[in-house]
């Protein structure tokens, strides 16, 4: 017998034997409906049911995040269609990824089984998945999960842990939203991207490493004003696709890759970088290292030199030395900062995620308290866990300004806190600085859209996201999202209603803003029903997003934008307690 490997989705209405003993034919009806909402979304994420039986359905995907997506569509679907319920059915979901084996067009064997148990031990209304589905999708996951620990299901020998799906996250780096310009583009002179850098044994909780080298390259890369380095996130939307140098560069346009593998044998490490010219595939330098790991930092110095100047023709030493930062003394900082990078640029997946940035930052700021870096990103991870506190954000941005008054994402973390703060004019400097010293880095120059956006100036926000588009078409869709917010200030209500439509993931902010610009132009029905699409996955949402998120430095522009998405169905947030 046939056996592949498939993410497995079980759904089943929540009392369905109630219901049906109250009301048979109105049951069997309600039934038929839902089904036809399962089966939009299980087409939409190209899954298939392969077994349904009255109100269960079993469905396969060839992507565990597809599974996640189609569950979450799902009952999102159900409660936009019974909205004016009293009391809506609900359904009940259990996912996992496993071997299966394959009987005609159905499906057998332990995976299916525990699919079907941890459904059946799921709350109502609740999305439960297995840690080996989770494993598969928490570096693309769009969604925040909680860690039920690990539970005993009948005839399963042994336990399990479970994740339960929270809802949807605002920031994680693999939800890209490519720009939708011509595939291909003309190569810009002096040009590069850096691709991911391959990890040769195979440990992925050693991937850290290398993507900390590849980050770091671009980083440094990014600092010479005459070349342009596409960012990260223009890699890893590569990272999977197995392009030819030629086609990558035709859709990047750029005229160079950095390509490379790394291993890592104890303390030793080896690591070969090839530069590929794009128009021909012949790669015009090459070097393989093998060094210590507590040389590795000094290597990099020496090969972004080379690299660059290999580019450019030659680089004036004094421009080199311009664009070297301060480094750590202590190369096990460097590691502990490395391991932080890891687990921020995961995002919230699950709130472990950045519990464990901040305490790797921790780690690298004791090992080395110079080490300017980590101060900025500690920073930056737990701004976005619940209870911030600005002041002592603040402090710490100060100190990693004091330690490298010049490091770009630093001068970029300090304009954001004092534009939340109110101090516009000084957030406008740093903003200022941070793209002044990384002018290639995509990333900076479209969050410091957010910030002309917030300041009144919607048109310099625009023109900053068209620059880090240019500079990195697959940038991060809460970047990209900016836009429809830019568009929303400027009264361009259409224009930002179709950006934010148009998103390839949508979040909470994007949802918010078109259902605002479509009350601006008068279509209430519209902006109900988006209003109530961002309620049906986000049931905690109030107007006090907006007052938490949306930082005018004109209050009349956040007051109105409440007002309409009060008008639009979105609840008041709660008066506070009274002390």
């Amino acid at each position: 017998m046939k056996r592949k490997l498939a993410a497995i989705l079980v759904a089943d209405v929540v009392g369905y034997s109630r219901l049906m003993e109250a009301d048979e034919e109105g049951t069997a009806v309600r039934v038929g409906a839902l089904r036809a909402i399962v089966d939009a979304q299980v087409a939409e994420t190209e899954g298939r049911v392969f077994k349904a039986m009255g109100d269960a359905v079993l469905v396969e995907f060839p992507s565990p995040i597809n599974a996640v997506r189609a569950a979450v569509g799902i009952r999102a679907g159900l409660a936009l269609a019974q909205q004016d319920i009293e009391a809506p059915m609900l359904m009940r979901y259990g996912l996992h990824l496993a071997d299966v084996l394959i009987d005609g067009d159905d499906l057998l064997g332990d995976g299916v089984n525990l699919a079907a148990r941890i459904q059946t031990a799921a709350e109502p209304d609740a999305i439960d998945i297995s840690a080996a589905l989770f494993e598969s999708v928490r570096r693309s996951s769009p969604y925040a999960f909680e860690d039920l620990g690990e539970q005993r299901f009948k005839n399963i020998s042994e336990a399990i842990r479970v994740y339960r799906l929270r809802g949807e996250i605002g920031r994680h780096r693999y939800q890209l939203a490519p720009e939708p310009r011509p595939q291909q583009r003309q190569r810009q002179p002096h040009s590069l991207a850096v691709m991911p850098i391959e990890f040769a044994t195979g440990n992925d909780d050693q991937r850290y490493l290398a993507d900390g080298i590849a980050e770091e390259l671009i980083f440094e890369l990014g600092r010479f004003r005459t070349l342009f380095v596409t960012s990260r996130s223009a890699a890893a939307a590569f990272a999977e696709q197995h392009l030819d140098p030629v086609a990558v560069g035709e859709q990047l346009g750029v005229r160079y890759l950095l390509v490379g593998s790394l291993r890592q044998l104890g303390q030793q490490v080896r690591l070969a970088l090839s530069l590929v010219e794009t128009e021909t595939a012949s790669v015009v330098w090459n070097d393989r290292l093998s060094l210590p790991f507590d040389e590795l930092v000094e290597a990099i110095d020496e090969l972004v030199a080379r690299i660059a100047a290999t580019v450019l023709g030659r680089i004036q030493e004094a421009d080199i030395s311009s664009v070297r930062r301060m480094r750590p003394d202590s190369m096990t900082a460097y590691e502990f900062h490395l391991r932080g990078l890891e687990y921020h640029r995961l995002g919230g997946v699950t709130d472990a995620n950045l519990q464990d940035a901040l305490g790797w930052f921790e780690r690298a700021i004791e090992a080395d308290p110079a080490f300017a870096r980590p101060q900025a990103m500690w920073v930056c991870a737990r701004s976005n866990l619940p209870g911030f506190d600005w002041d002592e954000g603040e402090q710490r941005t100060q100190r990693a300004l004091e330690l490298d008054p010049n490091d770009p994402e630093a001068n970029r973390v300090m304009g954001s806190i004092l534009m939340h703060r109110g101090a516009f004019d000084s957030a406008r400097r740093y903003h200022e600085k941070a793209m002044d010293l990384s002018p290639s880095d995509a990333y900076i120059r479209a969050r410091s859209a957010a910030f002309y956006n917030f300041a009144g100036e919607p048109g310099r926000a625009l023109e900053l996201l068209d620059e880090a588009t240019d500079l990195d078409p697959f940038l991060p869709v809460w970047c990209v999202e900016e836009r429809a917010a830019a568009l929303y200030s400027a009264d361009r209500y259409a224009e930002a209603a179709d950006a934010a439509l148009g998103l390839t993931f949508q979040t909470r902010r994007s949802r918010l803003y078109r259902a605002a610009a479509l009350v601006a132009l008068g279509d209430m029905d519209t902006a109900r029903r988006a209003v109530r699409e961002a309620l049906a996955v986000a049931p905690d949402l109030t107007t006090a997003f907006i007052d938490d998120q949306e930082h005018y430095l004109d209050d009349a522009v956040t007051q109105t934008m409440t007002e309409r998405l009060a008008a639009a169905g979105l609840p008041a947030a709660d008066p506070p307690a009274l002390q």
